[in-house]
């Protein structure tokens, strides 16, 4: 799978006007392949211009986005190109679906990409499957599911295409914790069946910390921080500048240990934060 990366990117929107704004200003970030990278930011830090960047929805202003090693303007007339490699699921995703089954607007995209036959119907199970779409569904419109049940058509209608990276601007917004995990982790299961390369912008520390393995944080259009989960959470201070905050339980932990109940606070999510309970406790007990 190809490796995508900004280099030197700035993107200015109404150039030349009074109301002139610099939404991204000289950002450079490798986002490797195969790995699962989380943006996170205060509203207006450039998240979503970002994202729109590296599925050429939107073009810098100056510098370059780079696709397995290839600028994506090279030839703009192939962007289309782009946009079948790198797929984007929008915020709310599910006021995009227009099809009268859920088949017809999981398999969409990858019609119009040119699949077709075994090939297009393998893709649109899968990925159903993978989103958490039941097969009983398939022939319904749906217009007749509930929002969390569209949302997963809607995503699952960009992940048929096997796009190459996944840009996901708040997939689980609005769902409650066991709709988030249904919704990312299936995508986790069909990215690490793919070896592709996952984004996942979003406001929440717990769901950044728990799936990704490297973090850019965004600030006034900047890049303020970046890093591994452990190196980007213990730098509470550079967090608080960005308006930004620690997960709940590495909070849980700076507390505990203030009250010598723990030894660290390098406990970035509530799996990792019971694991290192567990085993304080068997400590004491011997």
């Amino acid at each position: 799978m190809s490796s995508i990366e900004v280099k030197n990117v700035s993107v200015i929107y109404g150039s030349g006007t009074p109301f002139e704004k610099k939404a991204l200003d000289n950002v450079s970030i490798d986002f490797g392949n195969d790995r699962v990278v989380g943006i996170i930011g205060h509203t207006g830090s450039g998240k979503s211009t970002l994202a729109m960047l590296l599925n050429g929805l939107n073009k810098p202003t100056e510098g370059t986005v780079l696709l397995g090693g290839k600028d994506i303007w090279e030839n703009p007339k192939e962007i289309n190109k782009v946009r079948f490699r790198v797929g984007l699921v929008f915020q709310y995703p599910e006021y995009q679906l227009f099809e009268d089954s859920v088949y017809k607007d999981i398999s969409f995209g990858p019609k119009n990409m040119g699949m077709e036959g075994e090939a297009l119907d393998k893709a649109v199970r899968e990925a159903a499957e993978f989103c958490g779409v039941d097969g009983k569904v398939l022939n319904k419109s749906p217009f007749e599911l509930s929002g969390g049940q569209r949302r997963r058509v809607a995503i699952a209608g960009v992940a048929a295409m096997t796009p190459e990276v996944l840009v996901l601007d708040e997939p689980a917004a609005g769902l409650d914790p066991a709709g988030r995990e249904e919704i990312i982790g299936g995508l986790l299961e069909l990215r690490r069946k793919q070896k592709s390369t996952m984004i996942i912008i979003s406001h929440s520390m717990e769901d950044i910390a728990k799936y990704s393995d490297y973090i850019v944080v965004l600030d006034k259009g900047k890049v303020h921080l970046q890093g591994t989960p452990a190196e980007v959470f213990s730098n509470a201070e550079k967090l608080f500048e960005a308006s930004l905050d620690l997960p709940q339980v590495t909070k849980l932990f700076v507390e505990l240990t203030k009250r010598a109940l723990a030894d660290n606070t390098d406990v970035y999510t509530v799996e990792a934060g019971v694991k290192r309970l567990k085993k304080t406790l068997e400590n004491k007990a011997r």
